[in-house]
């Protein structure tokens, strides 16, 4: 009798990802722990309540901009590896190498690490653990989600569309929930006359610099918009599913951040928001009483973890890819002969996010090195519009307005990491330094593979 796993002998990786699973992990991988903190930030600098609504929708504007240059060119370079490959496609396969590099040691692992651990600060608050508990139960969400992710991209994807859904209808909940019981509250909050007072002392416009901040805030809320495309040889008909997910999942998301705003400013103060460190568990008490701060950081545990599941199973098939194209070790390019995943990859995505998290230094390298990924996507969008003018550039799906609107994304992108490195010139510089050390690596791998 037959095994029941045979291994493939030739093993290639699955397609499983139909339009719901990819576009749960647009939103499950955007929808995170940040909108439960970053609205105070946003608040503070703007200080209306019409203008927290712009920042938001502006932000969400941004990101569909965004999730349509990648979509188009998802569907003309349908691989694993998205915008590595994009990169690799429009400019240089050094640019591409900046972006896996930066990828590796800050960017994409510090990202794992750090949602890792607030997903454990949030477990915290129901059991006694101190600084190296929190950091052993973050590890070991790592550890659980790469083992799943490990056992195959249907298991994985099938985990984090789940864990998507859930986190989905419960952000439902709370809005249904805020304006039914918040109606019931002091007329001050309800009204929103408390807002208006704190409005009559706050200036009456943050000016440029404030505004620009608050829209940076808005797009780290937003931020993982791309990573679907890390996935699609995995993706079942990509030329389509790639760009309806990009699209309904940004719309679901950006829909979701600004009813949420809308209901902590309904039941809190303005003033109260701006102050807040962590509004939405305010916001529950507020509304449910002392009870309502549990409520919330049970859903915000569970929506870091659902990012978390997305944000690890995309990863390694970036590193894969270059593996595959002799620009990293080649035996990160092989496949589990029956899983057909890219284990090796995963298990090395593991380890470093670990050690990100055990010594603490993601904290640095994510807050000096995150800003240069919008540097990498200002590039993605003057890439689409070179690639226009070659006649072998055929995608299956076109973004309108090219190329005004790439060119203006690309210009935003810039102002973003302009305003990271005017607020901290030292530690972005020296990110920068880092991103840009992996030019030498890139020369010297090059030359020793043409040897």
């Amino acid at each position: 009798m037959p095994p029941v796993f045979a291994p493939s002998p030739t093993p290639e990786l699955k397609r499983s990802l139909g339009l719901v699973r990819s576009t749960s992990m647009v939103v499950g991988t955007i929808l995170g722990a940040s909108i439960f903190v970053q609205p105070s930030l946003i608040t503070g600098q703007v200080r209306s309540v019409a203008g927290v609504f712009l920042v938001w929708a502006l932000g969400g504007l941004l990101t569909l901009c965004g999730a349509l240059i990648v979509a188009e060119l998802g569907t003309a370079y349908p691989r694993s590896g998205g915008v590595y490959v994009f990169l690799r496609e429009a400019f240089s396969p050094w640019l591409g190498f900046l972006w896996v590099w930066a990828m590796f040691w800050s960017m994409h692992s510090g990202i794992i690490a750090a949602i890792a651990v607030v997903f454990a600060r949030y477990v915290a608050y129901f059991a006694p653990l101190g600084e190296w508990g929190v950091r052993v139960v973050a590890i070991a969400a790592i550890a659980g989600l790469s083992a799943v992710n490990y056992l195959g991209v249907a298991l994985g994807s099938g985990l984090q569309t789940t864990l998507t859904i859930v986190k989905v209808l419960a952000v439902a909940g709370i809005i249904v929930l805020g304006f039914w019981l918040g109606a019931a509250l002091p007329e001050h909050f309800a009204s929103g006359a408390g807002g208006a007072e704190a409005g009559a002392r706050a200036p009456a416009s943050p000016g440029v610099p404030g505004f620009a901040a608050a829209v940076g805030a808005g797009l780290f809320a937003f931020g993982g918009w791309h990573m679907v495309t890390y996935t699609a040889e995995e993706t079942l008909d990509p030329r389509r599913t790639i760009p309806r997910a990009l699209v309904a999942g940004t719309l679901i998301v950006t829909a979701a951040y600004l009813a949420l705003n809308a209901v902590y400013l309904y039941v809190l103060p303005l003033e109260r928001v701006v102050v807040s460190t962590r509004i939405a568990a305010d916001a529950a008490n507020a509304v449910l009483g002392q009870g309502g701060g549990a409520v919330l950081s049970v859903l915000a545990a569970g929506s870091a973890f659902g990012a978390l599941a997305g944000i690890v199973l995309a990863g390694p098939r970036v590193y894969f890819s270059m593996a595959r194209d002799g620009r990293l070790f080649r035996s990160l390019g092989v496949l589990h002969p029956t899983w057909r995943t890219p284990h090796r990859a995963i298990v090395l995505q593991a380890l470093w996010s670990a050690v990100l998290v055990a010594t603490g230094t993601y904290r640095a390298l994510v807050s000096r090195v995150i800003y240069t990924e919008w540097l990498f996507f200002a590039a993605l969008a003057v890439g689409l519009v070179v690639l226009r003018r070659r006649p072998e550039y055929l995608p299956a799906f076109r973004m309108p307005g090219v190329p005004a609107l790439p060119l203006a994304f690309a210009a935003g992108a810039v102002l973003v990491a302009i305003g990271q490195i005017v607020s901290d010139a030292r530690g972005s510089l020296t990110g920068l330094v880092l991103v840009l050390a992996g030019l030498p690596v890139y020369v010297g791998w090059t030359r020793g593979a043409t040897r």
